[in-house]
């Protein structure tokens, strides 16, 4: 027989949780966050949802990039910004010489009608006229002697190897008449006279006179440009008598004082050649010359942005385009001067 004791150590004790399964398939589902609906066939087993990796195209900006990047970079912002600008020029070029055509337009329209109603301002042109004339007419002294002198030099030494002295003064007066004189007071107007122009006008433009003006329901145009258009034609001739004077006087000087040419020989070769069609050529070309500078310089100045810097643009840029198209436009009228009206002697 058995105590107690064995009887109560050999008692089952009630089991306290259930039994385990004998097969996985009798187990219960588990749900799992991440878990894709199971399909039929796979047992009553859950699949996990992978994540789906991305190809990371884009460039890692965590790291600073090397000095390569750098310059890779920086070679490819350069070369698209020069693109753009060469691409662009045609159009601002086209804009430019629109605006500068529409601008020549209203000053020659202003010019004529506002002189015969009495309503141009004829103080102010009197005062651009006197600036105008005291900034350019020294400067054509000082150009047209050396110009002169340089002429006479080097035909005197031409025609004295071939023994007609008396030819120097008939050469130096078509070389100043027909060249000289004209090119140089459009240089000087293009130079002196188109910086004055267009440093006031960009001055203007940066301080809002010009828009003050426009809101007043005055025309910058009528006020501003033509009184200094109508000045550099009253100052034209002027500048063309002092350099025809200053260059044939210097050549006389030289042909006569240094390379022993008699002063009657120099005039009368000189008046055989030279003739009075001459003279209305150089005053045409000047009276071009004039316009040209009267519009592109004040084009160029109300146009300035951008505080001084723009101003000293707008002056820089006047300078070189009135010196070119001066250059352009006299050769074109001395082919026409000299497919019509060729030279003969008198």
């Amino acid at each position: 027989m058995t105590s107690r004791s064995d009887r109560d150590q050999l008692e089952v004790q009630p089991a306290s949780a259930e039994a385990e399964p004998d097969h996985p398939r009798d187990q219960a589902p588990v749900s799992y966050p991440n878990a894709e609906a199971v399909p039929a066939n796979t047992g009553g087993v859950a699949v996990l949802d992978r994540p789906k990796v991305k190809a990371d195209t884009a460039p890692d900006r965590s790291q600073p990039p090397g000095r390569l990047q750098v310059a890779t970079d920086a070679v490819r912002t350069g070369v698209h910004k020069a693109v753009s600008k060469v691409t662009s020029i045609p159009t601002q070029s086209a804009g430019t010489t629109g605006r500068g055509v529409l601008l020549a337009a209203a000053v020659l329209r202003y010019s004529v009608t506002d002189t015969l109603t009495l309503k141009l301002p004829f103080g102010e042109l009197i005062i651009q006229a006197w600036t105008l004339l005291k900034v350019t007419a020294l400067p054509a002294v000082l150009m047209a002697i050396p110009f002169g002198a340089m002429v006479a030099v080097q035909l005197s030494g031409l025609v004295n190897e071939v023994g007609a002295n008396s030819l120097v003064g008939s050469a130096t007066g078509v070389a100043v008449l027909r060249q000289g004189a004209p090119v140089t007071a459009g240089l000087l107007m293009g130079g002196a006279a188109a910086a004055a122009i267009a440093s006031d006008f960009g001055a203007r433009a940066i301080r809002e006179e010009l828009d003050a003006l426009r809101t007043l329901g005055i025309d910058p145009v009528r006020r501003l440009v033509v009184p200094r258009f109508l000045a550099l034609m009253l100052i034209t001739p002027i500048l063309v008598v002092i350099v025809i004077a200053m260059g044939v006087g210097a050549a006389f000087l030289i042909a006569t004082l240094v390379n022993d040419v008699t002063p009657g020989s120099f005039w009368l070769s000189f008046g055989a050649f030279a003739k009075m069609v001459d003279v209305w050529f150089t005053l045409a070309k000047g009276f071009v010359f004039a316009g040209i500078v009267a519009v592109i310089s004040a084009q160029r100045g109300m146009e300035a942005k951008g505080g001084p810097r723009g101003v000293a643009d707008a002056v820089n840029a006047s300078v070189v385009l009135n010196v070119l198209l001066i250059v352009i436009v006299n050769l074109a009228i001395t082919q026409l001067q000299t497919m019509f009206f060729p030279m003969a002697v008198a």
